[in-house]
Order: C-alpha cells, then sequence, then structure tokens
C-alpha cells in the first residue's frame, strides 16, 4: 500500500468519476494497484482552464478490470472517502513545488509529473493535505524537512509515518468531513440558499444555511461538491423529506402532498429554479438529482 496522485480532468475523456472510480490503461495497473487500500489525491494540471489544481482525496478500494472496455481498468474507491479540498493546492505554492518528490538531483522537475498515475511520499501528501484542507488543529508538530540532516533519516521516518496515520484520521472523522463539506458548499453558493434566493447572516458573522445532501450520506451519497447544495432549513427540511425537488435544469418541483400550496410557492425564489453555484463543475450533477428525485420526492 502507499499514498498517490492520480491525474484527472474535469474534461476527461476517460470513464471517471473521482467519488466513485478512475478509469486507466493497462500500463498504469501495477503503479495503481500499490495504492490499493491507501489514499491517492486528485490533481487537475495546469494546463486545463482554470486548473484546480491538488483538490480532493479518496481511499481506493480496489482495483477490477473495466466490463465495458479492453484493456482497460477501474480504481473503484472506497464509499464515503472522497472529499473536495477546502482550498485547492496549486502545483507551485509560496514556497515552490509542493509535490518535492518530483525533483531530480539538479532540483528541477523530473518526467515523473507527466504520469498520470504516479506514487507519492508521505511527507508530500502529508503537505498537501495540510494546505488543501487546513489541518492547523493536528495535534502533532510538523517534521522540519529542510533542517533534518541525512543522518536522521531513519529516526524521522516512523514519526512520519504517524503524521499520515494522523492526518488519515482526520479526513475520515464524520465531523470534520461535515465541517469541509459544508465550508466548500457555502463558498460555492455565497452563502445563499438556492431554493429561496436569500442570504441571511445571522449577529455572530454566521449564515443561515446549510449545506444538503443532495443524496444522503446514509445512502452513499459522496462528500462531493456537486453533491451538495445550500438550503436555509426549511428549505432544508423540506428536501430532505421530499417536499421539494429539483429537475436536472434545476427547476424546482414541489410535491402534490404539500398542504400549503401558496404558501410554498411564495417561499420559492420567482425564477422557479434553484439558484446555480457560481462554478459550472460545482452545480448538482444530474445523477444525483434524479437519485433525490426516485428515492425521496414524493410525487
Amino acid at each position: 500500500m502507499g499514498f498517490g496522485v492520480f491525474i484527472h480532468r474535469s474534461d476527461s475523456i476517460y470513464n471517471d468519476r473521482p467519488a466513485e472510480q478512475y478509469q486507466f490503461p493497462r500500463p498504469y495497473l501495477s503503479r495503481v494497484e500499490a495504492c490499493v487500500g491507501d489514499w491517492i489525491i486528485y490533481y487537475e494540471p495546469s494546463k486545463v482552464t482554470d486548473s484546480r489544481g491538488y483538490y480532493a482525496v479518496a481511499k481506493v478500494e480496489q482495483v477490477i478490470p473495466d466490463p465495458v472496455t479492453r484493456d482497460m481498468y477501474l480504481a473503484l474507491i472506497e464509499p464515503g472517502t472522497y472529499l473536495d479540498f477546502v482550498n485547492p493546492v496549486p502545483f507551485n505554492g509560496t514556497d515552490g513545488l509542493v509535490e518535492r518528490g518530483l525533483l531530480n538531483e539538479q532540483g528541477r522537475i523530473s518526467g515523473r509529473a507527466q504520469s498520470a498515475v504516479r506514487p507519492i511520499s508521505p511527507s508530500d501528501f502529508n503537505r498537501i493535505i495540510d494546505l488543501g484542507l487546513e489541518t492547523n488543529e493536528l495535534l502533532l508538530p510538523r517534521v522540519d524537512e529542510a533542517g533534518t540532516s541525512t543522518g536522521f533519516q531513519e529516526e524521522q521516518a516512523p514519526f512520519e509515518f504517524e503524521q499520515s496515520r494522523d492526518r488519515v484520521n482526520y479526513i475520515g472523522s464524520r465531523i470534520v468531513r461535515d465541517r469541509i463539506f459544508r465550508r466548500i458548499v457555502l463558498r460555492a453558493y455565497d452563502e445563499r440558499c438556492a431554493i429561496t434566493g436569500l442570504k441571511l447572516i445571522n449577529g455572530g458573522g454566521r449564515a443561515e444555511v446549510s449545506a444538503a445532501h443532495i443524496r444522503p450520506v446514509e445512502a452513499n451519497g459522496p462528500d462531493v461538491i456537486n453533491n451538495g447544495i445550500a438550503l436555509s432549513g426549511t428549505a432544508h427540511w423540506m428536501f430532505d423529506r421530499g417536499l421539494i425537488s429539483l429537475s436536472d435544469d434545476l427547476e424546482i418541483l414541489i410535491s402534490r402532498q404539500v398542504n400549503d400550496l401558496d404558501s410554498v410557492q411564495a417561499f420559492i425564489n420567482t425564477s422557479r429554479r434553484a439558484l446555480p453555484a457560481r462554478r459550472q463543475f460545482d452545480r448538482p450533477h444530474p445523477r444525483f438529482l434524479q437519485w433525490h428525485r426516485e428515492h425521496c420526492f414524493k410525487q
């Protein structure tokens, strides 16, 4: 087992669903198999318009031959492990290259940077997770890599792995995941309820809106931003109970079981469509909306 980096583009030609599966050709099989049972970081190349850089983390559950495409394979992601970063991490940070294992002996970027799948060291994994998820509350101190002499490498290594396990525990915590999911969804919707259009801030400066999963966690809904939508308390309650839902083009659907139709129609925004997230790839995915209509919505 070992940490890895999977390159994925939002306009990928592969059959990728980052929260569920990653498709790849045979030459990468051994590298992907080395990640089974461990965590990988998704990276979008800088040449992609509005690249997200290192943008999410997930755990590889198993690798299987693609049942549809010959000589292709699927890395299946363990349900409930995918997590978008609060802050996408650029390839080059303020202190230089964040994935320092890509530097060769001359201090230049090696050809490994072009590999769609590559191993990543625990120290690079830790650094990217810290930057992406703001893990400031971790109890273990950072290893001062610049000040660590070669002679102490073997003594530092076990501590480095302890740090990695600490971060794995962190990203696996439901409390932490809910907090991170709320932050990324509310930011995508500018802290505004998608159903009512209202942006209400309480006296403490906190937005009176929550991050709702379209397909709930209890039903294997992933913590991916396009499975989320920002909703105020009443709208969230109605959405979870199937009294309202959304079409694929975000038309607000009202259940026939609503007992006060006039009040609900006055409650939703005048466009009769949910306000979209600002970025296209943050918007609700049709397959999550379809799941909600089929399993929650009381038509």
